[in-house]
C-alpha cells in the first residue's frame, strides 16, 4: 500500500525534483504539499511549488506557511541565515536555487489555512499515522508541535533533510535547513516522533552525474526533462562552488529524502544515535551526534551514507512515468 505522506518544502531546485518524485511515485500517496521561507522567501517557495504541481497535472492542495525562523532574527547576537552564494557565466547570474521562471505562472492559490494550523487539525483526525517528509526548515512543524505537542500520536515518521555530520555548507559546523531555523529542529528534535535525518553526508554520496542526466532526458517525460535541466544547473554551482567526490556532479538533497521513504536502502549506514542542536555560537545549527560509546539516549536515526547507483535508477524509473 502507497506511503501515506505531507510534504514541507522551500520550492527551489532539488525540491522541485522531490515533489514531482512524490507525485509520480506509486508507492506515495501524496497528501498535501505545505510551504515555508527558506531557499526563497514564502512568496517565492509558495509559487515555485504551485507551478510544479500545475506543470504535473496535479491538483495537490498547497498549504502556505511560516515567513520566518521562530527565534532567529529577532535579537541581533545571533548569526544570520546564510546568503546563497552565485556565480556569474555568460553575463547571467546563476543560483543553486533560482525561482522556476520557465514554468507557467501558478494557475491556482494556495490553500487558506496556514501549513502549521494544517498539520495539527490533520493529525487530530488521523484515522492512520502519517508520514511527514520535510525537505526545508522545520518552522512549520515546530510551530504545530508548539500549538499541540499531542499530534505527535498519529505521525508514523518525520524524514528530514537537513544537517550534516562531515559535510556542511552554511558554516563551518551546519547544514542551511537546520541553521536557518535551529530552534525549530529542536523542537521537532524533542517531539517524541520517530526522525529520520537524511543529512549532507549521504545526499553529497547519493549525487546525481551529467550522464545520469542524459538517462533522464531519454525517457521523454517532463519529469525527466525537467530534473535534468535543474539538475544540470546545479552541477555548474558545484562545480565552481562545493566539487563532489567526482566531477560534473551535484546533490539533489530533497529527492533522496522522498527516495528514502519509497525504499529506505537507498540510505547507507543508518545508524541509532543521539542527536543534538547546537543554537548559538559557532555550533549554531549543528546536528551534535554524541559519538561517545555510551551514548546520551538514542533519539533519531542518522545516515551517514547512501547508494547513487540506486538513487539514479529509482529516479529513472519513476520519471519514466507519464
Amino acid at each position: 500500500m502507497a506511503e501515506k505522506i505531507i510534504l514541507d518544502v522551500d520550492t527551489g531546485s532539488d525540491d522541485a525534483v522531490a515533489i514531482m518524485t512524490a507525485v509520480l511515485s506509486p508507492d506515495i500517496d501524496l497528501t498535501a504539499v505545505c510551504t515555508v521561507a527558506g531557499n526563497k522567501s514564502i512568496e517565492n517557495t509558495t509559487e515555485n511549488t504551485l507551478r510544479v504541481l500545475d506543470a504535473m497535472h496535479s491538483n495537490i492542495p498547497v498549504y502556505r506557511g511560516c515567513v520566518s525562523p521562530v527565534i532567529k532574527g529577532l535579537v541581533n547576537n545571533r548569526l544570520p541565515p546564510s546568503h546563497r552564494k552565485e556565480i556569474m557565466i555568460d553575463g547571467k547570474i546563476i543560483q543553486m536555487h533560482d525561482d522556476l521562471l520557465d514554468l507557467p505562472a501558478a494557475s491556482r492559490k494556495h490553500e487558506e489555512t496556514p501549513a502549521p494550523v494544517y498539520y495539527v487539525e490533520t493529525l487530530r483526525k488521523a484515522k492512520q499515522p502519517i508520514t511527514l517528509v520535510a525537505v526545508g526548515p522545520l518552522t512549520n512543524l515546530a510551530v504545530a508541535f508548539l500549538i499541540d505537542p499531542l499530534i505527535v500520536k498519529n505521525i508514523k515518521k518525520i524524514v528530514i533533510m537537513g544537517g550534516g555530520y562531515r559535510v556542511t555548507n552554511s558554516s563551518s559546523s551546519a547544514e542551511f535547513n537546520v541553521f536557518y531555523d535551529p530552534e525549530a529542529a529542536e523542537i521537532v528534535q524533542k517531539s517524541g516522533a520517530k526522525i529520520l535525518w537524511v543529512p549532507l553526508d549521504a545526499t553529497h554520496a547519493a549525487y546525481i552525474t551529467k550522464e545520469d542526466c542524459k538517462k533522464f532526458r531519454s525517457l521523454n517525460t517532463f519529469a525527466g526533462d525537467f530534473a535534468a535541466k535543474l539538475i544540470e544547473q546545479r552541477i555548474v554551482i558545484h562545480n565552481a562552488l562545493q566539487p563532489l567526490a567526482v566531477p560534473d556532479a551535484a546533490a539533489v538533497h530533497d529527492a533522496l529524502a522522498v527516495c528514502a521513504v519509497i525504499d529506505e536502502s537507498v540510505l547507507q549506514d543508518v545508524r541509532h544515535v543521539h542527536c543534538d542542536i547546537g543554537l548559538g555560537d559557532y555550533a549554531e545549527g549543528q546536528t551534535i551526534i554524541d559519538p561517545r560509546y555510551y551514548p546520551e539516549e538514542r533519539n533519531c536515526y542518522f545516515a551517514f551514507n547512501a547508494d547513487p547507483v540506486k538513487f539514479c535508477n529509482m529516479l529513472c524509473e519513476i520519471f519514466s512515468k507519464k
